[in-house]
């Protein structure tokens, strides 16, 4: 099933005209460009049930250089994703923030870097790339919480010849975390067996109109489980703003030799956010159905609303309720400001034998300088408080400084 969707994915590509291809070749070199991103981070986790507070501070290091495509009726073309962080401060008695590999011994790398490399080609209107990926779709969420974001290695495929639709699928082999250097196989989220995998999906986007969008994806971890995911996104004017309906539905079961036990899990999920001069106000509902937690892939993150800067909700039967207000300060005449917090609670899960429950509450202040010198440089202050009756206690401070340099 899989070969067969890839392959009619490539004779659909075929069918483009090459005066069409040649329009939009404008060159390796002359399309291409490149970006250093900087991070500059400080983690501080306050962990209130007698445990080390974790306390680091590192800088990173994001180097972007993406070509653009020989000319002809097949394009080629080459990118490469350079990634280091460098420890500024830790102590073995506070490490482990994930922002640096932590050695035997206890102690913070000094730094870790790695290179990724991708080749892409376009014929008509597919792209193929194979090599380091930064996957983010329903069932597989590359994690960039930290200093430099988890990579994928594999191989995919997108078609945008038809009327909006959007056709997507590929395999992945290995994977590196956040805070490693190292390509291992890919595991779900609380593995702890020596099997490790591929995964496979395909999905598509079709949008019906400019405000109604339709979503469909179909994720395999080999041996492990299988995914499917639904979605709906509606934007409509109510009154003097607009309201957004994000409608999520997953599907999950054990696949093969299910390494990891049996998987029973869907997760219905629906956001409504009204938006009207700089104000977001939003409202959600969370609810998982089944006997286990919904899987994902170990490092990686959720796509879920409930992917709070702690915890994730998902816990076998959990249902959570959700809000959250943003406010941008350009409507007050201070473009670049703005307010996020927000709050989640959870109930009637289950972990092992305990019974889940749960809260958290995230706020955020960011600002991004608008122009001069220093254009695009941020700062971010966060606060997040956890409470929960099966994992640590915590409190949460993160500053963040971020500036991004486009190179050419």
């Amino acid at each position: 099933m899989r070969k067969l969707f890839v392959t009619s994915l490539v004779s659909c590509a075929g069918l483009a005209s090459t005066s069409a291809m040649e329009a939009r070749a404008d060159g390796f070199i002359a399309d291409s460009h490149g970006s250093l991103e900087l991070r500059n981070y400080y983690f501080n986790d306050g962990y209130r049930d007698g445990d080390e507070d974790r306390k680091e501070w590192a800088q990173g290091f994001l180097l972007d250089l993406q070509s653009g495509f020989t000319p002809g009726t097949v394009g080629f073309g080459l990118d490469a994703l350079g990634l280091m962080g460098v420890k500024l401060d830790s102590s073995p008695a506070h490490a482990d923030t994930g922002l640096l590999p932590v050695h035997d011994n206890g102690h913070a790398a000094d730094e870790f870097s790695s290179l990724g490399l991708t080749a892409k080609m376009r014929v008509g209107d597919a792209v193929i790339k194979s090599g380091t990926l930064l996957t983010r779709i329903p069932v597989l969420v590359y994690n960039d919480g930290r200093l430099v974001p988890q990579t994928f290695r594999g191989t995919q495929i997108e078609y945008t010849g038809l009327p909006n639709l959007y056709l997507h699928a590929g395999h992945i082999d290995k994977n590196k975390t956040r805070n490693s250097t190292d390509s291992v196989d890919l595991t779900p989220s609380g593995y702890r067996g020596n099997d490790g995998t591929d995964f496979d999906f395909s999905g598509a986007t079709y949008a019906i109109n400019p405000n109604l969008s339709l979503t469909g994806y179909y994720g395999e971890m080999r041996d492990f489980y299988r995914q499917g995911f639904l979605g709906v996104v509606h934007k409509w004017r109510v009154g003097g703003g607009s309201l957004t309906s994000d409608l999520r539905y997953f599907n999950s079961a054990d696949a093969g030799r299910a390494y990891n036990g049996k998987v029973d899990a869907d997760m219905i999920s629906g956001l409504f956010t009204y938006r009207f001069g700089g104000h977001a106000l939003g409202f959600g509902y969370q609810k998982l159905f089944g006997d286990s937690a919904l899987p994902y892939v170990n490092g990686g993150s959720v796509y879920s609303f409930s992917n709070a800067s702690i915890g994730k909700f998902i816990q076998a039967g959990e249902k959570t309720w959700m809000a959250r207000y943003d406010y941008d300060f350009a409507a007050l005449g201070l473009p670049g400001l703005s307010l996020m917090t927000r709050y989640y609670k959870g109930d009637h899960g289950a972990y092992k034998a305990i019974e889940a429950r749960e809260h958290e509450t995230n706020t955020s202040l960011k600002y991004v300088v608008q122009g001069g010198t220093f254009k695009g440089l941020g700062t971010q202050l966060s606060h997040a408080i956890s409470r929960s009756t099966y994992s640590d206690d915590r409190d949460n401070y993160r500053i963040y400084l971020t500036y991004e340099i486009a190179l050419w």
